[in-house]
């Protein structure tokens, strides 16, 4: 073989290497499922973005108090018993742990200074007045999306709020990931800093969903499987990731492991109320985001909402089996569980029979029903042990919200794994075996 020959070969080696490079780091956009012809802004007659035709009649700062609620800036910048807004959120990653900033108008800690061209720059590029290049737990690879004008609204209600003066702890992340400046090159791939672009044939109230979805509700960030780059994977859009350790599950129109059984009028449900019966009900961040966020929207964004996740096709994820929909016996001696695990059998007994029942159906508080509940038939059972471990609430609570205690202090590991697998094992499609050991891992916050 010649050296041309050599070189050739060697040459089409690398080419096809960074095809493969690219491939894996390049995803396609949030919305390149829908295809279409795309337009800007303003050659699209109506606009998608800013508030809600439904909306009341109401003052300026009333609307950007709107959409900052559609944009749930809350729950990521509050800290359990902090101040709204004030930060200190702690956000457990695979890296180390990120912080979440202070943004009210606190001149020394927070964001009074930022002027509003400081304010886009950190929400459409990622790059903080104070920071620098911002890690994308902050979701401005979403936020990009939002319109000038719909960002600078949001900074306006912002800068209403009192100043709270609060230093959250600094961000803690292992080498080389605490390099701020690798999220420059980051940005360069993932970040399109572009302003949302309504398609053209799609319906008016399906590109409102699509604005409320992808830049203000950034829903893929938690819904979406991220690529080993931490970018979303949108080859395998809303296919269910992880938030704070919950599982966020599959939203997309899959009928075994997605939202593919549902109506509309279900969906709209869940984000109104927290809850649809015999579809489940929301824990976690997801009840935080219904508290906080879908609750305060008017019937016609919901409604956009539940059209445009429902167009997503369907991408099944493997390890979820289609809901149990058929209640467990209501003696406790028969059913899938009956005799398998006495422990865990023992405590739900004593602390979560009362609420959930024997048949996993509370036709009294329906809040309580684990039937057809996804977290239960999940077999990782990780959502089921981290409810039992930290509870489910709101902050602040909430009377339209399940209301759970914590059983993290007065249970040990091995109780939360037994009775999580009993939760499982009797109410759901498909046993689990999450061990002491896992729950310990998520006691942690791993």
């Amino acid at each position: 073989m010649t050296g041309k020959s050599i070189g050739i070969i060697a040459g089409a080696i690398v080419l096809a290497g960074l095809g493969v490079l690219a491939w894996a780091a390049i995803r396609p956009g949030p919305m390149a499922f829908a295809g279409g012809k795309r337009a800007t802004l303003a050659q699209y007659p109506g606009s998608p973005t800013g508030v809600p035709a439904d909306l009341p009649p109401m003052d300026a700062l009333a609307r950007a108090k709107y959409l900052t609620q559609a944009a749930d800036c809350e729950a990521c910048h509050t800290a359990d018993g902090g101040q709204p807004f004030a930060g200190g959120l702690a956000f457990q990653t695979d890296f180390g742990i990120i912080y979440s900033p202070n943004i009210t108008p606190d001149r020394e800690t927070g964001i009074g200074t930022w002027t509003d061209a400081d304010f886009l720059k950190a929400v459409h590029q990622g790059i903080s007045k104070d920071k620098g290049w911002l890690y994308p737990a902050f979701p401005y690879a979403a936020y990009t999306y939002l319109t000038d004008a719909d960002a600078l609204a949001i900074k306006a209600y912002l800068f209403s709020l009192p100043p709270q003066k609060n230093v959250p702890p600094s961000t803690k992340l292992r080498f080389p990931y605490n390099q701020r400046w690798l999220m420059a090159i980051w940005s360069r791939l993932y970040d399109p800093d572009s302003r949302f672009r309504p398609v053209v044939d799609r319906s008016p109230s399906w590109n409102r969903g699509a604005y409320l979805v992808e830049a203000l509700g950034h829903c893929g960030d938690c819904h979406t499987p991220r690529t080993a780059l931490q970018s979303l994977d949108n080859r395998h859009k809303f296919a269910g990731g992880l938030s704070e350790g919950w599982r966020a599950y599959n939203l997309t129109s899959d009928v075994d492991s997605g939202i593919g059984g549902w109506s509309r009028e279900d969906l709209v449900g869940y984000l109104t109320t927290g809850h649809s019966l015999d579809r489940g009900t929301a824990f976690g961040p997801m009840a935080q985001a219904v508290h906080l966020s879908f609750q305060k929207l008017t019937t016609a964004d919901v409604s956009a909402i539940a059209e445009y996740v429902r167009s997503v096709p369907p991408v099944p994820t493997p390890d979820l089996p289609a809901p149990r929909l058929k209640p467990a016996p209501e003696d406790p001696a028969q059913g899938v569980a009956a005799g398998s695990n006495p422990r865990g059998e023992a405590l739900f007994a004593s602390m979560c029979a009362g609420c959930h029942t024997w048949t996993g159906a509370n036709h009294f508080v329906p809040h309580a029903t684990l039937t057809g509940t996804r977290a239960v038939n999940d077999p990782t059972a990780t959502n089921v042990a981290l409810a039992v471990l930290r509870g489910a609430a709101t902050l602040p609570p909430s009377a339209d919200i399940a209301v759970m205690p914590a059983f993290g202090q007065a249970w040990s590991d091995d109780d939360i794994a037994a009775v999580s697998n009993y939760v499982v094992g009797r109410f759901g499609a498909r046993a689990s075996a999450i061990t002491g050991a896992q729950v310990q891992q998520l006691r942690d916050g791993k």
